[in-house]
């Protein structure tokens, strides 16, 4: 740092002129600082809940959401319907797509596969 040179305004230090590999050095220690921060700020709001991307290509191409996560989670058909409350015809026809649950419905299906709503 023994070559910064500095321009002085009314007997103060006004701007420094530094070599180019310092600034490239305080350039890229400020993106680390951001980055750092950027992480700190997304591990204070990530709630940990992950979805495959297998999972997301499957629903793209039109697969129910709630038979994925089901399957996901390694159980049958009528193991979640019990847990959910519901018959096991109805759920059958939610996630074969002849009717759409009732908000209810997506809650206690989501309850029961340990999800947030909104991924169903």
């Amino acid at each position: 740092m023994n070559n910064i040179q500095w321009i002085e305004k009314n007997g103060h230090k006004e701007y420094a002129i530094i070599p180019v590999d310092i600034f490239e050095r305080l350039i890229e220690a400020a993106e680390d600082k951001d980055d750092l921060e950027s992480l700190r700020n997304f591990k204070k709001s990530d709630d940990g809940f992950r979805i495959q991307g297998e999972m997301v290509f499957r629903q793209i191409d039109g697969e129910s959401p709630v038979k994925l996560w089901r399957e996901h989670r390694g159980i049958t058909v009528e193991l979640l319907a019990a847990k959910a409350g519901i018959s096991k015809s109805y759920l059958s026809q939610i996630e074969n797509g002849k009717r759409t649950g009732t908000i209810k419905t997506m809650k206690a299906i989501a309850n029961a596969l340990e999800v947030p709503i909104d991924v169903l």
